[in-house]
């Protein structure tokens, strides 16, 4: 099974082969986590995403197209789709970062007082990722963290490349003024 393709395990999965899915499920369930988790802040909560995105897969098999797109785009348009989703439910409400994730990204051969730098860049960074407009966060999450091209980003987004670059442009630039407002602290304001 590990060496059958994304196009062919889908075949499968149409025909309710569970050990295509499960082979699926380990090709794509690392790299569609690690999307979720940076696009809501929380591990337990991109757990859940990830488990509906794979229940949609399977129940849903019958709406793949192969050659329309990458598998790897579809099931990150499905995980961006539902991050927005639940993100929409909890407006308004407080969301917490998991500290013991960024933890973990912590090498453990530094100092004490590296890691205590480091973990608070990365607080800082995350907080600001989650700050960004979801547009803006998605694109840049696409592409620096999750390694999709422009093309690919742009076609979970459902969005131009001009659009998707304006966006990481975007991004890129308010997440410079927030970050250099930590180390200058000054108010950070938008741009109007």
């Amino acid at each position: 099974m590990s060496e059958l393709s994304d196009d062919t395990l889908m075949s499968l999965i149409q025909q309710q082969d569970e050990r295509a899915f499960a082979k699926l499920i380990d090709r794509h369930l690392t790299i569609l986590h690690a999307f979720a988790r940076r696009m809501l802040g929380n591990t337990n909560d991109a757990e859940d995403v990830v488990q509906e995105t794979f229940l949609r897969v399977w129940n849903h098999a019958n709406r793949w197209k192969p050659g329309a797109a990458k598998l790897s785009t579809w099931l990150h348009q499905i995980v961006h789709n539902l991050c927005i989703d639940l993100r929409r439910r909890h407006r308004g409400k407080t969301v917490d970062i998991d500290l013991e994730e960024i933890q973990e990204l912590v090498s453990t051969t530094v100092t004490p007082e590296d890691c205590l730098q480091q973990e608070h860049i990365s607080r800082e960074v995350e907080k600001a990722l989650q700050e960004l407009p979801e547009r803006q966060r998605s694109a840049i999450i696409l592409c620096y963290y999750q390694g999709l091209s422009n093309l690919q980003a742009a076609a979970v987004l459902n969005v131009s490349v001009a659009a998707l670059e304006s966006l990481m442009a975007r991004g890129r630039r308010t997440l410079k003024q927030k970050l250099q407002t930590i180390h200058t602290g000054a108010t950070y304001e938008p741009a109007t």
